[in-house]
């Protein structure tokens, strides 16, 4: 009889016990939430805003407002304004758009109309593609484009937004704070490691290298670069990056030449030891893409 007993208690614990991990675990499949917004200092007058699994967004404080650079993903225009609370009053005026990807243009919704949005005049045209931006939200598309350079402000205000050709898109700004010797590079420089080279969007993997020369041959009194995904960085490492990408088009020139298929160049691919510490997981979708491109 205490043996029925004990063996009742204990299935009606166990009963307890599984119905509460069940409770308390995620539903299977379910992705982890995208790691909350942080805040880091860059200048007296400059933030990024890190984190949601999106884009590294810039808050530029000038004496008439905010200008933002970039807005993450749709759904954190919210909190990427407490980010914004937490290090000053004064209202955004003015949204950049590095490029048009939606986890660097998805809360210009949020914004009011009133905002000024800005970009190239490539990511224009590639965000008036979207989805996002059809119907009603057209409202959010950039209000103001340029073609190569642009300048907004002035004084310790001056921003300088420069265009020097296809890379991760057809449209990828660099934005510049002259007074501040920083640049937000976007998606140009994600990381170290290989870029997404979006070709839908006139991303050129070819062109990449060459691109990146130019931005560092033209632009001068920067020090440090905000990179599109990851780190605040010298910004030698903008020049470095370049290498990088020209040690990467040169190795699949290479493979191309000697008859190799797209299978033997990635499977024998090799880099200089130079860029070891260089993630290569966009290795097996670069070099199909840039085959292509030099195949035409």
């Amino acid at each position: 009889m205490k043996r029925a007993v004990l063996l009742g208690v204990l299935m009606v614990v166990g009963t307890i016990g599984m119905a509460a991990k069940q409770a308390t675990a995620p539903a299977q499949g379910t992705a982890p939430p995208p790691p909350p917004l942080t805040t880091e200092k860059i200048r007296d007058n400059l933030f990024v805003i890190k984190g949601g699994g999106a884009g590294n967004t810039a808050v530029f404080v000038t004496a008439q407002g905010v200008v933002l650079v970039d807005t993450k993903l749709p759904g954190w225009g919210q909190r990427i304004m407490d980010q914004v609370r937490s290090v000053t009053d004064k209202p955004v005026t003015t949204i950049i758009n590095t490029h048009t990807h939606a986890d660097h243009t998805g809360s210009n919704e949020f914004f009011p109309a009133s905002v000024e949005v800005v970009a190239q005049e490539n990511t224009k045209t590639n965000m008036e593609k979207m989805d996002a931006f059809k119907g009603e939200k057209a409202q959010f598309l950039p209000d103001k484009t340029y073609k190569d350079k642009l300048t907004l402000n002035s004084g310790i205000d001056r921003i300088d937004l420069y265009y020097f050709g296809a890379g991760h898109t057809n449209g990828d700004s660099i934005v510049v704070f002259p007074t501040l010797r920083v640049a937000h590079a976007g998606d140009l420089f994600p990381r170290k490691a290989t870029p997404l080279i979006d070709v839908n969007n006139g991303g050129s993997g070819v062109a990449y290298p060459e691109t990146l020369k130019k931005a560092v041959s033209d632009i001068t009194g920067v020090d440090e670069v905000i990179t599109g995904h990851d780190l605040v960085l010298p910004w030698s490492a903008l020049a470095e990056y370049g290498e990088f990408n020209l040690a990467f088009l040169d190795a699949t020139k290479v493979a191309l030449e000697a008859g190799k298929s797209v299978e033997d160049a990635v499977a024998q691919f090799q880099m200089p030891d130079k860029f070891k510490d260089y993630g290569m997981n966009g290795l097996k979708d670069n070099v199909p893409k840039i085959y292509a491109e030099l195949k035409k």
